[in-house]
C-alpha cells in the first residue's frame, strides 16, 4: 500500500516520489507516530530551533 505523499515546491498531492506537475521532489503528507520515549527528539528539537531562535 502506496502512502499519500507531498510536493515540497507547489504543494501537490501524489502518490509516486516525483510531481506529475513540476517535477519536483515528494516528501510523505504524515507526520511521524508519536512516542513519549522518543530519544532522538532533542535532536530534531535542536536541529529545527538553533540556539537563540526558542522564543521567537
Amino acid at each position: 500500500m502506496k502512502k499519500i505523499r507531498k510536493c515540497a515546491s507547489c504543494g501537490a498531492y501524489t502518490l509516486s516520489a516525483k510531481c506529475p506537475k513540476c517535477g519536483g521532489e515528494t516528501k510523505t503528507a504524515h507526520p511521524p507516530k508519536f512516542s513519549p520515549e522518543d530519544k532522538w527528539a532533542k535532536y530534531r528539537r535542536r536541529f529545527k530551533f538553533p540556539e537563540g531562535e526558542k522564543g521567537k
